[in-house]
């Protein structure tokens, strides 16, 4: 099908899906769609261009007039204002022109198009030599990137109770082991108040047992052919049109062969997991319910320019873009579900607009990846100042799709799929049952992907932000958030370590809420961790709040504590009943290492409390009995 064919196509759709919009929406709970993380596959990143964003040492109007002569003569200097002929291996390639296309959110900032899209030799000459103009910083091809999830399918459920589907499917929110101790947290705080950002594909209009959570939006994307409007101009609302692709429909934007592929509704999806309505005998909970969601609309078919995306995280949280109103409802935690296919380290112009957001007070959620690969090297988590997270199953277990990494910072639950069964391999959330464009029609969507796990952690954030006194800052969320994460219970092996733990949404708030220690009215001591036997404790690190262990012994069975692994140096500190220190203990472990061991020949049928001491990291904490 041809490009102008598809258009047509979309357009008519539109006609069509406008008038069924008369129609209320419905929830069908029998119609479930189940989506797989895909394997990792190499970036589909264009080496082509007719996009590029680039940064100037100005800000004023002269110094975009600077820009335009500079475009000028590095279109010049490259060769592309010169026509070629048509040879044997080449088609004919007329003379192409730059131009500023518009001003970017951040300042100094803007993209620039050419007149028609440059080969990989011309965009590489153009690149070169536009960087060597005087006042120019930085160049690069305004790349595409995609939600970071793929595949599809709708399949009858096996146990799809009509109402309600809290206790049946939402293992991610209750589960002891998989869980993040939602239920407990919901006393405390449901994030009414705060307002989160889900940059992502948007939100279907009218979703059932959502839309009342949902303020108005907008809609960033500035290519129709990504959008599936019927102009380049971006609208408000941040509805979700779909982002379905018929086959190779994205090789015109530069992309590889690809094949054929429904819409998603990946944001809406995402979305439920931070405010789905909850209690209200409908469909299925929300972590942060009474919150608010602000769709931002950066993703379509074939993904979404870097530099929409740079400018929606901005517009968000209440800065200027030219062009459009400025939003009424910043944003104090934006989620991004979104990323690069392949390796790509953070560009510029993210770096610049994650610190405008976090200087302004809010700050950017990320999901990892789902490469299984170092998140470190993939954008968005290889960019600085942000929130990493990684994925795990309802095991507690890394999830195998799942990136990984001294990036990131903490994990939540991102499904294992089919390896953990029917529901407990999903993370459920309501989604529109359209292919291409949303229709009235919805059902329970069962996805996979660190894009799952990444909104509880925002919709986390949600739920501090709201009680907070006086809201944190990225970087003081960040670090209540691994001080309070719980331990693995499943094995982290130390070649893909996890961040700090699981999502704790209890501990978050507990602690968010508690007023700090004072040790003339009140005992300080530190909370506990129970283990269990033979069960190893992994990625512990003296830069997390001081914790106590606790094991419960068996009497007469010689019990063995020990730490190994790691960097660092770390002192063990063992007693029965009661919390050791340096100067009160049955059994201690000094050596100067991260390899320590107690041994208790016969212990007696009581428990040890244990403490650890030092600075360390990527330790492992295991008692053995």
């Amino acid at each position: 099908m041809s490009i102008h064919t598809s258009l047509a196509a979309a357009i008519a759709s539109v006609l069509i899906t406008t008038s069924a919009a008369h129609a209320a929406p419905r929830l069908d709970t029998s119609k479930v769609i189940k989506r797989n993380v895909a394997a990792a596959t190499s970036t589909a990143q264009p080496s082509v261009g007719q996009r590029f964003i680039v940064k100037t040492t100005g800000t004023t109007t002269q110094s975009r007039s600077l820009l335009t002569q500079s475009l000028a003569s590095s279109a010049q200097r490259s060769g592309i204002t010169t026509a070629a002929a048509a040879t044997a291996r080449a088609a004919a390639r007329p003379a192409a022109r730059a131009s500023v296309l518009r001003n970017m959110a951040v300042p100094g900032w803007y993209v620039v198009q050419t007149s028609r899209r440059l080969n990989s030799a011309e965009t590489a000459a153009f690149v070169r030599e536009l960087a060597a103009e005087p006042g120019v910083t930085s160049v690069e091809v305004d790349r595409l990137y995609q939600a970071l999830d793929t595949g599809r399918g709708m399949v009858q459920p096996k146990l799809i109770p009509n109402d309600p589907q809290y206790a049946q499917l939402q293992w991610n929110f209750h589960d002891q082991t998989g869980g993040v101790r939602a239920d407990q947290a919901w006393d405390i705080s449901t994030g009414a108040g705060v307002v989160v950002a889900v940059i992502d594909t948007g939100v279907v209009e009218n979703t059932p047992d959502l839309k009342d959570n949902v303020l108005p939006g907008y809609d960033m994307i500035s290519d129709r052919l990504i959008s599936r409007r019927d102009t380049d101009a971006r609208v408000a609302g941040g509805w979700d049109q779909g982002d379905w692709m018929e086959a190779n429909y994205c090789t015109a934007l530069g992309a590889p062969p690809h094949a054929a592929r429904d819409s998603s509704w990946h944001g809406t999806h995402v979305s439920g997991t931070v405010a789905q309505q909850t209690n209200n005998g409908v469909g299925l909970a929300g972590l942060a319910h009474n919150a608010r969601i602000l769709p931002v609309r950066v993703l379509g078919s074939c993904g979404g320019y870097g530099s929409d995306i740079a400018d929606g995280m901005l517009w968000a949280v209440g800065a200027t873009v030219a062009g459009l109103p400025v939003n009424a409802n910043p944003a104090e935690v934006l989620n991004m579900s979104l990323g690069s296919n392949g390796p790509d380290a953070c560009p510029q112009i993210y770096q610049d607009a994650i610190d405008e957001v976090n200087r302004r007070g809010a700050m950017v959620v990320v999901a990892a990846g789902n490469s299984n690969a170092d998140a470190g090297t993939y954008t968005m988590s290889s960019c600085k100042d942000v929130i990493s997270v990684g994925a795990t199953r309802v095991t507690g277990g890394k999830a195998s799709y799942s990136s990984w990494g001294n990036r990131v910072d903490l994990s939540a639950p991102g499904g294992g799929g089919g390896v953990d069964g029917d529901p407990n391999g999903y993370i459920f959330q309501i989604v529109n049952t359209g292919t291409t464009r949303p229709t009235t029609e919805f059902g329970i969507g069962g996805y996979t992907g660190t894009s799952m796990a990444s909104p509880h952690v925002a919709a986390a954030a949600a739920l501090v932000q709201s009680v907070a006194t006086t809201p944190l800052r990225w970087d003081q969320m960040r670090d209540l958030l691994k001080s309070t994460a719980r331990p693995f219970p499943a094995s982290i092996p130390t070649s893909t370590p996890m961040g700090a733990g699981i999502l704790d949404a209890n501990a978050l708030v507990t602690a968010a809420t508690t007023e700090p220690c004072d040790p003339t009215v009140e005992s300080c001591t530190p909370p506990n961790v129970e283990l269990s036997n033979a069960v190893e404790l992994r990625g512990l690190s003296s830069t997390s709040a001081e914790r106590t262990y606790s094991f419960t012994a068996r009497a007469g069975t010689p019990l063995t504590i020990m730490t190994l692994g790691g960097k660092g140096d770390v002192s063990l500190y063992v007693a029965a009943q009661r919390v050791p220190s340096a100067s009160d203990y049955d059994a201690k472990s000094t050596r100067p290492t991260n390899s320590e061991s107690v041994r208790i020949g016969s212990p007696s049928a009581v428990t040890y409390m244990i403490r650890l001491t030092g600075t360390y990291s990527g330790l492992t904490l295991v008692a053995r009995q």
